[in-house]
């Protein structure tokens, strides 16, 4: 099922979803099997799973020398949807990026999906290599996320690089893009931030969600003003409970976020982890009960491999 039929069949009641990440190469399933076991408590329509992109790393020849190669240390991101929808018998929405494919790659993913009955996919730009200062688009690859929606839904059309292919009426994709709140970290100010988010929706993308954020007042305005320049679609808010000392410092500087003095203040206080994960967690429930109450469709959980305090924020909303 669709992510908007989802919404619509809720009838404006508020669902839960969470994002995982694939397990790096070597590792089994049973690790991401524990973490979303317990978040079926609170029936998930949907999982998201992300898609990492290519990497460098370096290998010592014989000779003693380093050799730089690529490689996908998170690879299998359909496979993993394809054992979440058998186990848990939910939608699963893999996330598709421009960075690190060519177009000939993403249709064939894309392929894929329909073949495994998946009917929602997230449509993101994807972030720069590590060791680059900016984005590259990849050789024979899309360089803009709305460039992405629009393929995806001319495959959906029947409309593929070769030609166009007779083709079943229900192989539209869903299709989710990327919101921020606080704005996107290369764009020059939220108001152009937005008007690339409308072009995205007008290309085609069905639902939006957000960047983490801290807060909700920020999350309203940007729906406001979403509104208000006719983005019509769905706005779900991605919600990260803040878990260790560190997040005070990473969380700003890898997403470009702020957080509220008064959340500072308390992280600076606390006197371990513990304490941190705790205030995360209390801070995180009454976020997501303030949102509830503005009427949001779903509440995006960022789950990053654990799904402990998820679930103690979610025995309390839901």
């Amino acid at each position: 099922m669709k992510i908007t039929e989802h919404i619509q069949k809720a009838q404006g009641k508020t669902l839960f979803s969470a994002e995982v990440i694939p397990p790096t190469k070597g590792t089994g399933i049973e690790d991401l099997y524990k973490n979303i076991d317990p978040l079926m408590e609170f029936k998930p329509p949907f999982i998201d799973v992300t898609t990492s992109r290519e990497e460098w790393v370096y290998l010592e020849r014989d000779n003693g020398l380093l050799e730089r190669k690529i490689t996908r240390m998170r690879p299998g991101t359909l496979g993993i949807c394809a054992a979440l929808q058998h186990k848990y018998h939910v939608d699963t929405v893999p996330h598709v990026l421009c960075g690190g494919f060519t177009k000939e790659e993403t249709e064939y993913l894309l392929v894929d999906c329909l073949y495994l009955g998946i009917d929602n996919v997230m449509a993101l730009r994807g972030d720069a290599m590590k060791g680059q200062s900016h984005f590259i688009p990849t050789d024979g690859g899309h360089i803009l996320a709305k460039d992405l929606v629009q393929h995806i839904n001319d495959l959906g059309a029947g409309k593929y690089l070769s030609g166009e292919i007779a083709h079943d009426q229900e192989n539209r994709f869903c299709i989710g893009v990327a919101g921020y709140p606080e704005k996107h970290i290369e764009a020059p100010s939220l108001a152009y931030d937005l008007q690339k988010l409308k072009e995205k929706v007008e290309a085609g993308a069905d639902y939006v969600v957000t960047q983490m954020f801290f807060d909700n007042q920020k999350f309203k305005d940007f729906v406001a003003e979403a509104r208000a320049i006719g983005i019509q679609v769905p706005i779900i808010p991605g919600i990260k409970p803040i878990a260790t000392k560190n997040h005070l410092k990473m969380l700003p500087k890898t997403f470009k976020i702020d957080l509220p003095e008064t959340l500072i203040k308390e992280i600076e206080k606390a006197k371990d982890n513990a304490a941190v994960k705790q205030l995360g967690i209390e801070w995180a429930i009454e976020q997501c009960k303030d949102l509830m109450d503005f009427e949001v469709p779903v509440l995006h959980f960022y789950s990053m491999g654990k799904s402990d305090n998820i679930c103690t924020i979610a025995k309390e909303i839901f």
